[in-house]
This record gives C-alpha cells, sequence and structure tokens, in this order.
C-alpha cells in the first residue's frame, strides 16, 4: 500500500489558526491541498466519506475545517455575531496556517456560499470551486432589512440556551435526523452527530455548536448584491447537485447559476447531504474526479 492511499484512508486531526480551528486531513502533506467547507451546523466530518475518496483517485490532500462555532472549533468571542462573512477570515486563515497562495474550495451548503464570498473577494486566491448543493447566499430583499434586523437584535437580546444534551451518541443522531433543516437519515448524519459531540460528566453527550448558531442573522445581503458576487467569480466552478437538493429549478437558482461566467452543472440522485450519502458519496467522487 502507497503513502497516499494508506494516508488518505483515516482522517489526521489538524490545529490551525494558533488553535482556534480544528479541521481534519486526508492525503499526503506533500500533496496538492484542497480546503473543504462544511455546511450550517455541521463539521469537517461532512467530507469524511468523500474525501478518501478524491485522496485516492486524483493523489491530493483534503483539509476540512470545522468553522467557527462548530465541531471542535472556538466560539466566536461573546459579544460577537455569526455573519457569513466572517466565515471568510476562517479560510483565510486555514490558507495562512497551511502556507496556500491560491486553492481550490470543496464546499457544500453554507461553506459554498462562504467559498463564493472569497472566490469574488479575491479572485487571485482561487483555483476552482467545487460546490456540493450550495451556491451563492441566503439574501433578504432590501425592503426587508429593517424586520431582519429587528428579528436578529431581539434574538441576540434573549438568554443564550444551553447546548442539547443527550442520553447517547444515538439519541443526538436521531434527534439530528427529526430536527434537521434538510432531509438525512441516520447513516449520513452521524458522522457529524459524532464530531459534534462531548461526553458530560454524568455520561450524558452535549453538543459542541455554539447555541449562538441558531438565532437569526441581523443583515443579510440582498439578492442583487448576491448575483453581484457571483458575477465576480474568475475561477472554473464545478457545481454538483443532489436532485432532492436545495436548489433545482427554483427560479432563484437558476438566476445564481446564469450569473457565474463559468459553471458545470451535474444533477445526480440524492439529497442536500448527497457527499455524505453512502449510495450517493461514489457518484460524487467520480464526477469531481473526472472534471478535477
Amino acid at each position: 500500500m502507497n503513502e497516499s492511499t494508506h494516508v488518505g484512508t483515516a482522517a489526521q486531526p489538524l490545529s490551525l489558526a494558533n488553535g482556534r480551528l480544528a479541521a481534519l486531513s486526508w492525503g499526503r502533506s506533500t500533496a496538492p491541498t484542497w480546503v473543504a467547507l462544511h455546511g450550517w451546523l455541521d463539521n469537517a466530518a461532512s467530507f469524511s466519506r468523500l474525501a478518501p475518496l478524491l485522496v485516492k483517485a486524483l493523489d491530493i490532500r483534503i483539509v476540512a475545517i470545522d468553522f467557527r462555532g462548530h465541531g471542535h472549533s472556538a466560539h466566536a468571542p461573546a459579544g460577537s455575531d455569526y455573519a457569513l462573512w466572517d466565515y471568510t477570515q476562517d479560510v483565510l486563515d486555514t490558507m495562512e496556517s497551511l502556507e496556500i497562495e491560491k486553492a481550490t474550495l470543496l464546499a457544500h451548503s453554507m461553506g459554498a456560499a462562504v467559498a463564493c464570498l472569497v472566490s469574488a473577494a479575491l479572485p487571485e486566491r482561487v483555483d476552482k470551486l467545487i460546490l456540493l448543493d450550495g451556491l451563492g447566499a441566503l439574501n433578504t430583499p432590501a425592503e426587508e432589512t429593517a424586520s431582519q434586523l429587528r428579528k436578529g437584535l431581539v434574538a441576540y437580546r434573549r438568554p443564550l440556551s444551553r447546548p442539547p444534551r443527550y442520553p447517547d451518541v444515538e439519541s443526538a443522531v436521531a434527534a439530528r435526523v427529526a430536527g434537521g433543516v434538510t432531509p438525512l437519515d441516520s447513516i449520513t448524519a452521524t458522522p457529524l452527530v459524532e464530531r459534534n459531540t462531548q461526553a458530560t460528566a454524568d455520561g450524558h453527550v452535549q453538543m459542541r455548536t455554539d447555541s449562538r448558531l441558531l438565532k437569526p442573522s441581523l443583515v443579510r445581503f440582498t439578492p442583487q448584491q448576491v448575483l453581484a458576487l457571483l458575477a465576480e467569480i474568475q475561477a472554473p466552478v464545478l457545481l454538483i447537485e443532489g436532485e432532492r437538493g436545495i436548489l433545482g429549478e427554483r427560479d432563484w437558482a437558476e438566476k445564481a447559476r446564469q450569473a457565474v461566467p463559468q459553471l458545470t452543472r451535474h444533477v445526480l440522485a440524492g439529497g442536500h447531504h448527497l457527499h455524505l450519502e453512502p449510495q450517493a458519496v461514489h457518484r460524487v467522487a467520480s464526477t469531481i474526479s473526472q472534471q478535477a
């Protein structure tokens, strides 16, 4: 077994940005590095089934980070926000820690939105974008700015809820399946929940994610701003959607796709987390490997 196959099969934990960010790495440390960005309330384990396949097929290294407030990474300081653009600093800090000047970004859902922002604002730092069931960003029409700000301010003044606790990981998985924003089954959810739980002194498990992530954003980009950002992306974009994903033929999704200068689209069987679904991940890996 060669080094790339051996190292690629098991995730190696990493600490980045002076310990602020946690990450998982697959592949040879000297191989070309892709940075992987997970979705909202997920973590680096989002890529635990896809990364080993890509590492083996392409002889690359994949470093998947936990965004701030997610997984094993530090929470944002008290009094601060989790705005979408704040996560771009996590990407840049990761690239700086890894000494990468220009990276391919492999990104899912909210991570795809962050990848689009980095690529639009700093095109010289992004080689390729591989987006998994995500494009652009959640947005609010300009005329709803005040009501969005009100929702955010009211929510931020409320006391923080304690992180959810469960008797065991299986119960936490069941809660994620039952309460997920997008449908996913227990097999798909398990890696995410395992990385996002920690044992408590009384033998239960507690979620690691920052409760503030559930509060509404104070401000969002407008649709026009998101489309303008997408139009500035210079890197080639490979967009892989799930047939049961969040984009499809919706009017907004079509406008977003049309705004990107260089976009190749593939729609595969699967849901929003198709890259983590055991029955879909091999097709996702094959599609990426053929296009990379």
